[in-house]
């Protein structure tokens, strides 16, 4: 192996003394790189190999290259580039061949031999690695897709591309994402030769050596691909996204006409097909020559837009009433409104039709909950009592959920309604009890503001006997917060020593009495260190800064013992596992450099 590394760093001398010898890098330079070159060769010289030695191979010989091109450039020094740079360049291929021949399915590493061959201007070879990583990767088609690109923007071979997506075609007939691209690829050859075209005829040159039809010129060989495509994958969603390409080239109108019409022809039952063909309306211009130039007229023709497309969802909502086909009305409808306008008629316009499919979806029992809740928002700074009856009208459909629950609620809470405790009492007898807590958070917030210290307490009761599991721990916490705000320091306390033992806990909850503890004029260090032992009871194997925050606190408070905190460190050792007792040693150590 000694001979192979000996024999590898001597095939470095010529371009090592050409470096030195045009001034681009110093004999002791020249010496760090031969010293660095060794033991990278060993590495990947030696029996058992890792792949990331060869990366690091790689990575090395690389930034040499690129400081060689910053020193180029600073000397202003172009020559001897066939023995220094083609020298590192053929070098790396050879690792990168090994490295791609070894670990054969690394995707990540064929690519990075991909974008290397790109950058450093060697594309005879990346014809060859395209094939090889395909030959063994044929199975994913971004790969197809990203070679045929290549071929065709790079090497400009369009039959070389069309070559690879008839290959990828024929292990992936049904991918949606190669006919997409290839259908985009045949369009952008057939634009090309109608732009090298005009060029001929604009320089009235012979056009002898043009030959191609003219069916290749109006894109038929797109059109082919589109009827394959869809006579293959079913579905509106694939054909707009056809069409959606096609419509990028302005020469293919006759296409883009059929490609239309097949989409209405084919898809009649899909709301996506209504939604397209709506949606269209809006990018259709008056028949007028002249386009309206006050704020007022273009505000109007926007408007007459923006019915027509209402017209055809209309029309789509009697043909297909579905709860999908309703959600795109509304979308549309929602979208519309949202945009910002000066004109107040146009966006009373846009509410009064968004309100009008809101209302006729509802009827129909064709709404979700998601455009309950969107409904209920809009109409919530118009009219809150129409917004009460919709919440309502919501809870009825979808008595299990709770963001509907909260948000009629809410709407009551905002009315000052007398019948919000009868409501959250309803909630809860139609609700899972796991699912409750928003609820018993918001109970007890809205008790808080409007009623007695003795009402809002019962709540927290009554919420703590119904919430378990993990969502207790939230509300164990608010009742301490909310027990500091309303009764002080003595009335949290006492809410503490209620609830110490009832399990689960958060880490938040001793840390918040540990906080109104430090607020108190005469703070006990007997308290503290009741909260601290008490949370390391729960929390100790896991969390390192409450070890780091006990030891800090018997070292800084005024009746804290430093004789203890060997005794702390040496039980979190015990207690912590894994990296926590990593990031406990590094923090104390920290803390005791004085950071």
């Amino acid at each position: 192996m000694a001979e192979i590394i000996q024999e590898r760093i001597e095939d470095r001398i010529p371009e090592l003394e050409q470096l030195e010898r045009i001034g681009l890098f110093s004999a002791k330079e020249i010496k760090a790189i031969i010293k660095k070159a060794s033991d990278l060769e060993y590495k990947i010289q030696r029996r058992s190999l890792f792949k990331e030695d060869f990366i690091n191979y790689v990575q090395y010989e690389i930034n040499l290259l690129e400081l060689i091109q910053r020193r180029r450039a600073r000397i202003r020094y172009s020559f001897k580039k066939d023995e220094i740079e083609h020298s590192i360049v053929h070098r790396i291929h050879g690792v990168f061949g090994r490295a791609s021949a070894k670990w054969k399915d690394d995707v990540q590493l064929w690519l990075s031999y991909v974008v290397f061959c790109k950058k450093w201007g060697t594309k005879a070879q990346l014809s060859k690695i395209f094939s090889a990583m395909l030959a063994i990767h044929s199975n994913k088609p971004a790969l197809w897709i990203m070679a045929a690109k290549w071929e065709m923007e790079d090497r400009l071979s369009s039959e070389s591309a069309r070559h690879l997506f008839l290959r990828a075609l024929r292990f992936h007939p049904e991918c949606q994402k190669l006919y997409q691209e290839y259908f985009r690829m045949e369009l952008m050859h057939a634009e090309k030769l109608r732009k090298e075209k005009q060029e001929f005829e604009k320089a009235a040159m012979d056009m002898g050596d043009f030959d191609q039809p003219e069916e290749i010129l109006r894109g038929e060989l797109a059109r082919i691909i589109y009827k394959t495509s869809i006579s293959k994958i079913k579905g509106a969603e694939f054909h707009v996204s056809i069409l959606s390409i096609a419509k990028l080239f302005d020469f293919a109108k006759d296409l883009q006409k059929e490609i239309y019409d097949d989409l209405q022809t084919l898809h009649t039952d899909d709301p996506l097909t209504w939604d397209y063909v709506a949606r269209q309306e809006l990018e259709m211009t008056s028949n007028s020559e002249e386009q309206p130039t006050t704020k007022q007229a273009r505000a109007l023709e926007l408007g007459q837009r923006e019915e027509r497309c209402c017209a055809v969802y209309e029309e789509a909502v009697k043909t297909l009433p579905t709860e999908a086909m309703w959600k795109c009305y509304i979308n549309f409808c929602l979208e519309r409104f949202s945009k910002k306008t000066s004109s107040s008629f146009l966006r009373g316009q846009r509410l009064e039709r968004t309100m009008i499919a809101f209302k006729k979806a509802h009827e129909l029992k064709l709404l979700s909950e998601l455009q309950y809740k969107q409904w209920i928002n809009l109409l919530l700074p118009q009219d809150s009592r129409e917004a009460l009856e919709v919440a309502e009208a919501g809870t009825e459909l979808f008595k299990d959920s709770v963001t509907m629950w909260q948000l009629r609620l809410q709407v009551l809470i905002d009315s000052k309604s007398p019948n919000i405790a009868v409501t959250f009492e309803e909630a809860f007898v139609h609700l899972k009890p796991q699912v409750c807590l928003p609820l018993w958070i918001l109970w007890a917030e809205w008790s808080e503001g409007a009623k007695s210290e003795e009402d809002t307490e019962a709540i927290f009761k009554k919420a703590l006997l119904a919430v378990t599991g993990a969502s207790s721990a939230t509300l164990k916490e608010k009742y301490l917060d909310w027990a500091y705000r309303s009764g002080g320091y003595k009335k949290a306390r006492a809410v503490f020593k209620s609830l110490q033992e009832s399990r689960p806990f958060s880490v938040d909850f001793f840390r918040k009495m540990m906080q109104f503890e430090k607020e108190q004029e005469s703070c006990k260090m007997t308290y503290l260190r009741d909260y601290y032992e008490r949370a390391l009871r729960e929390f100790g194997s896991t969390d390192s800064d409450l070890w780091m925050d006990y030891i800090k606190e018997e070292l800084n408070h005024p009746l804290g013992r430093a004789e203890n905190c060997g005794q702390i460190y040496w039980r979190a050792l015990k207690m912590l596992q894994g990296q926590s007792a990593e990031m406990f040693v590094a923090k104390h150590a920290m803390h005791q450099a004085g950071h």
